[in-house]
This record gives structure tokens, sequence and C-alpha cells, in this order.
């Protein structure tokens, strides 16, 4: 690990936690994790060394001029921002290149990071292709395999089995551990999977400060998911074929339409999960 800064000066902080690779669809994810540091009062505070980390021939890193003109290069890692918020729980933000190496070792670095700086709950961002229409709303799945938090919060347990990326690898640590760790995954059209989603990136940002109150100004994308779902229209109109497809989508949607518990119920929820954890004097 390479520190840049003091790692426990957050106010009751949480820990999200986004990596692109393979639940990073429309880069959805880590797009999420890089507003709420960019929209925060941000400081790097550390970053993994990535020598044993990563393959360079695959994972190749950048080549970039810095503000003075000098070329320096830029190589794949993770990095850890502590984001001052504007509500009274901070945010450590860990984002970056999915490890290809030593997944139980970063596993077990982000749950020490997560005890170090007095985090009290780990959030991991995804998301994945799915068979969701562009124009409804895009579909948060929120999971815990903690079964207190995850009655207390109305969250799913974990249904997902298959392949699976470091953050699941991660999300099995910590659950191992007893530590709270919450995930939320974002839906995004299949049919759309080359470009960046800010309306799966916006729903993720959404979900996330109705859960835990964290301001994450997930209203100023209203422009960017706007023009988005334009550019989508056009496409699609441009084709009769696409249309029906839509249109059947819409359907399939619009008829599995869930309800979710209110954000004020479930936050409040989280408030006294966590204020219960801190009282009863574990090591989270």
């Amino acid at each position: 690990m390479i520190w840049h800064s003091d790692i426990g000066s957050l106010r009751q902080p949480l820990m999200v936690m986004a990596l692109n690779g393979m639940f990073d669809a429309g880069k959805a994810a880590t797009n999420a994790a890089t507003w709420i540091r960019d929209h925060c009062e941000n400081e790097l505070v550390g970053e993994l060394d990535p020598e044993e980390l990563y393959n360079f021939s695959e994972s190749r890193p950048l080549v970039t001029f810095d503000d003075s003109g000098d070329r320096e290069i830029r190589w794949p890692t993770v990095r850890f921002y502590g984001c001052r918020t504007d509500g009274g729980r901070d945010v450590l933000v860990a984002v970056g290149s999915e490890p290809q190496y030593k997944w139980k070792w970063f596993s077990g670095t982000v749950l020490s990071l997560a005890r170090q700086s007095g985090c009290g709950m780990v959030v991991t961002l995804g998301s994945a292709l799915a068979m969701t229409p562009h124009t409804r709303p895009a579909r948060i799945v929120a999971s815990s395999g903690d079964p207190t938090l995850a009655a207390r919060l109305q969250l799913r347990s974990p249904s997902y089995e298959g392949p699976t990326g470091v953050v699941g690898v991660v999300n099995q640590h910590l659950e191992a551990e007893s530590f709270p760790i919450m995930s939320l995954r974002a839906e995004v059209p299949h049919y759309v999977p080359g470009s960046p989603s800010p309306k799966s990136t916006q729903s993720l940002l959404r979900r996330l400060e109705q859960l835990t109150r964290i301001p994450t100004r997930y209203e100023e994308l209203d422009g960017a998911v706007h023009a988005w779902i334009e550019q989508v229209d056009a496409a699609v109109a441009a084709d009769e074929e696409s249309r029906v497809y839509l249109a059947q989508l819409e359907h399939r949607v619009d008829a599995d339409e869930e309800r979710l518990p209110s954000g004020d119920d479930v936050a409040g929820e989280l408030e006294a999960y966590l204020r219960e954890l801190g009282s009863g004097g574990d090591d989270t």
C-alpha cells in the first residue's frame, strides 16, 4: 500500500467501492464512484502498488502529460479517497482497475482499510447488462449476505451463481468476517453495451443516497441522462425490429414492477443498525 495522507480523520465513514471489469457495464459503477469523489472535498489517502496485482500486457499503463507538460505514466491500480460530504457521514471511495492477481489479499486489504478508517459498512457498486428498456428507470438490485442487515433494510439475499469478479470475492470475504457489507447493482440495457450509461449511474447514486443519506447530487446528472435517452431513442426509431423489441421489453418490465420501501424508512433503519454495532463494542 502506498500511503499519501492520514486515513483516520473521516466522520463516521462508509466505504463505497467500484472497480472496472466484469461488473461495470456501461461504466455505471465506476462513474458513480468517481462522481461521488469529484463532488466532495476529497484527498487521495492511498493506492495499491500495482506491480504484483496486474498483467501490464493486458492492463496497460497510460502515457499522459501532467499540468506542466511533462510526460508521466499512469499505472493501473485501485485508489482510496477520503471524501468529506455535506452531510454528517463521510465516504472512503475506492475506485480503479480490477486486480488480475491476489484477489484474496486484496479482499483482506479492503477489510483492513475499512476497519482502520472506522468505516461502519462497505457498499460495493456494480452494473450488469440486462433485458431492461432504456425508457424505464434503471433497476437497482440491493442485496446483503448479512441476514440482520437484509431484514432491517428490506434487501435481498445474494442469489447470483456463476463466474464472479473481485467485487464478489470482497463481498464474500467481508461477510465471512462478519463485517457489514451491502451490494448495489444497476441494470444496463443490453442493446446499448458499448457506451457509458449515465441513467444507470444516476440510479446507483440515487439508491445509495436513499439508503445511506450520503448526499450524492445525483439530480445534477439529469441533463446527461436526458441526452442519452434521446440518443438511444433516435437509434431505436431508425429500425422497425428494434422498435418492436423495445415495446416487448417495456411490456415485460411494466408487468413486473417492484415496489421499494421508502428512502426515509430504510435510511433510518441503517442509522439505527450502525449505532447498534457501534455500541456493541465489536471491532467494526
